[in-house]
């Protein structure tokens, strides 16, 4: 069984529950108690992330990114097996395209022992260190997760951009962590065209002060 969920959604912010394209019901009430094993999210232009989260208690069970219409690829949509709870909805955060020519938007998924929240930021100069912050309540790393483990981050760009590294600084301006980015695909025979960057299996802790950054490069 497949279905379609879709929705016209205002940029920079969580949407209302994408529906079902035929019956217009959210996933929860539509599959309640199904198996999901693969998810292929997609936007018309610019950048996106998804989420299916509880509508009772918020919880999200699963999460990731969208790519280009038409870029979708079936390695890159499979996840770990997913029960749909009846309270379940499914989600999305769009950002568009920067509309100035050296600047560039982002979106990271940022996974602690505290939990997973999405940051980001619009309007990145060009190869100018920039901090991202939380998309919900814009607080900094080291605000949002104080006294954590960070185990991984997810970045994606906007269609077309190059991620030049992604750091962690400290309270006192020092380079804690650093990781070199690239290019998200453009074709379905990619490597990956949902991310920039994706470093698993971290164990930084993160105190207080910690700040994130990225340096990006518009198409």
């Amino acid at each position: 069984m497949s279905k379609i969920f879709q929705k016209t959604v205002t940029d920079g912010a969580w949407s209302l529950p994408l529906l079902d394209s035929i019956s217009g019901q959210n996933i929860g009430i539509l599959t309640p108690n199904t198996v999901y094993n693969w998810a292929q999210s997609e936007y018309a232009a610019g950048l996106m992330a998804w989420r299916i989260q509880r509508s009772d208690t918020l919880a999200v069970s699963r999460r990731g990114f969208g790519v280009l219409a038409g870029q979708n690829c079936m390695v890159e949509a499979s996840m770990p097996p997913t029960r749909i709870n009846p309270t379940d909805i499914l989600t999305v955060y769009a950002l568009p395209a920067d509309a100035t020519a050296v600047q560039s938007n982002c979106l990271a998924w940022i996974t602690t022992s505290k939990g997973t929240e999405l940051f980001g930021a619009t309007d990145i100069p060009d190869s100018t260190d920039t901090e991202i912050k939380s998309v919900i309540n814009g607080m900094t790393l080291g605000d949002a997760f104080f006294n954590s483990t960070m185990r991984s981050i997810t970045i994606q760009l906007e269609d077309g951009a190059q991620l030049v590294d992604v750091s962690i600084i400290d309270a006192q301006g020092g380079v804690q962590w650093v990781a070199q980015g690239g290019f998200r695909g453009a074709s379905t025979s990619s490597r990956s065209n949902e991310y920039n960057l994706m470093v698993d299996n971290m164990a930084l802790q993160v105190t207080k002060g910690y700040s994130l950054k990225v340096q990006t490069i518009t198409a």
